[in-house]
């Protein structure tokens, strides 16, 4: 069965985004100092993509801010 065109790219966007939350994931977990700045250079995301990212990996408990906004650090939830 062929795909449609809406189709393919819903695929596509849905593995575009699982990449760059796991680019994101792995980042904090080698460095949960991690600043959004940083996240921006490594994903090629805006800085309103990274913290649209960030929420959502929040609202879904994956991640948890330890500490102050500045000086503070993320922890990745197993």
């Amino acid at each position: 069965m062929e795909k449609t065109v809406e189709e393919t790219v819903e695929e596509t966007v849905e593995e575009t985004v699982e990449e760059t939350v796991e680019k994101i994931l792995n980042t904090i977990k080698e460095n949960p100092k991690v600043t959004v700045r940083e996240l921006q250079e490594i994903t090629g995301l805006s800085r309103k993509g990274v913290e649209y990212n960030i929420d959502k990996l929040k609202k879904n408990n994956r991640i948890k801010r330890m500490g102050p906004d500045k000086g503070g650090i993320w922890k990745v939830n197993p």
